[in-house]
């Protein structure tokens, strides 16, 4: 038996998250790129390009981040488990992976890709050594233009534009300055220890916003306590710093008031988004209903999304991708704020949060084959 091995690259959001879950349950793993030998033959297995992959023992294929942490938690290998045994814990730690992975894409886009000066050369550099180590000159040249190419049209899906610009960064240092407040008294967003919603939280703040050059200093200079936290976040150890006595979670499954203005600003910048692709895949599904079950709906099994949905945010009108792993994520933290009740779901009413837990598509997205797939209608 070998090892596992996780296919990602040092400056992918998405590859963060499942690294730094690994890291910190201790597991055995070696780190390969996609310049591997056998990459393409996973790329073929699960019918994309996509990262991270973990390729366990066995020689199992998993692809994605929560579907890599549920692989290991199943295993009974985690040494601190990603999901908090209490049930408001539990809901609370889902909401934020999802606003981690889905709701931060704005200011890790932006600071990534609008700051040529401080970034490019790093970003040249680290992207070539991932994709084909050893190619300098033009061959390099053409290699990062083609992924950073990409990169940037993806960067105005997600509502990155010269008018939006002064709003997310203005929206970006709001949330820095929150989770500086509250991390200043917990080592991790539960307290102790990280549970799901600080794995998904590590993918922007780390891969993109703690690692490129020019956000790395705003958060470096201003927001030290964030910048620790991605340290921490990257350490097998616990690294408490004192600020918490032991690996345990917050007691009784408390909210202290520092995480419910952290839920407010979640209600505030990322759920009208949320709201306007709940609706525009309904009406995308209602518009298809030959859509059959158990595929995307669409001529390409391996496609991520289905359109653009447009919406008022902060004050302006703004259009992003509709991605249906995003219904995946939520329907995990509707399940999970249903199994807390009455207590959760007064905090999400006094914080204007309340709609998370209604908010569905007409259909499930599951997930079948490491591919994001319709379930039944239902309505039916």
């Amino acid at each position: 038996m070998t090892d596992y091995r996780l296919y990602g690259m040092p400056g992918s959001l998405y590859t963060a998250k499942a690294r730094s879950y690994l890291i910190k349950q201790r597991i055995d793993f070696e780190e390969d790129i996609p310049a591997a030998a056998a990459w393409p033959d996973i790329t073929k297995a699960i019918g994309r390009w996509i990262i991270p992959v973990l390729e366990t023992p066995t020689g199992e294929i998993i692809q994605d981040g929560a579907a890599i942490i549920d692989h290991v938690e199943a295993a009974g290998l985690a040494r601190r488990s990603a999901y908090p045994e209490t049930p408001v814990h539990r809901a609370i730690s889902l909401l934020f992976e999802l606003f981690g992975g889905e709701g931060l894409l704005r200011p890790a886009m932006h600071y990534r890709w609008d700051f040529d000066a401080e970034n490019r050369d790093f970003l040249k550099t680290d992207f070539v050594a991932a994709l084909m180590p050893g190619a300098t000159g033009d061959v390099a040249e053409a290699v990062f233009g083609a992924a950073s190419g990409r990169m940037r049209k993806a960067k105005q899906g997600f509502g990155v534009s010269d008018e939006t610009i002064p709003v997310i960064e203005t929206s970006y240092e709001a949330f820095l300055a929150l989770f500086d407040a509250h991390l200043s008294g917990h080592s991790y967003l539960l307290g102790g220890r990280p549970t799901i919603g600080d794995y998904g939280l590590i993918g922007p703040l780390y891969a993109h916003l703690a690692r490129d050059p020019y956000p790395a200093q705003i958060m470096k200079t201003r927001f030290f306590h964030v910048w620790r936290w991605t340290e921490r976040m990257n350490a097998q150890q616990a690294l408490l710093d004192g600020l918490c006595p032991t690996e345990a979670l917050i007691a009784d499954d408390g909210v202290p008031e520092t995480l419910i203005a952290l839920l407010r600003f979640i209600a505030e910048d990322y759920l009208p988004e949320l709201a306007a692709h709940v609706d525009f895949a309904n009406d995308w599904i209602d518009r298809h209903p030959d859509l059959q079950t158990g595929t995307n709906g669409l001529p390409d099994p391996g496609t991520r999304t289905i359109g653009r949905a447009s919406f008022d945010w902060r004050g302006m009108r703004i259009e992003t991708m509709v991605m249906p792993y995003r219904f995946y994520l939520l329907e995990r933290v509707q399940t999970a704020i249903a199994a807390a009740g009455e207590p959760l779901t007064d905090i999400l009413a006094n914080i204007g949060l309340e709609a998370v837990a209604t908010l569905q598509t007409h259909r499930p997205v599951e997930r079948l084959g490491n591919l994001e797939v319709w379930g039944a209608d239902r309505r039916s």
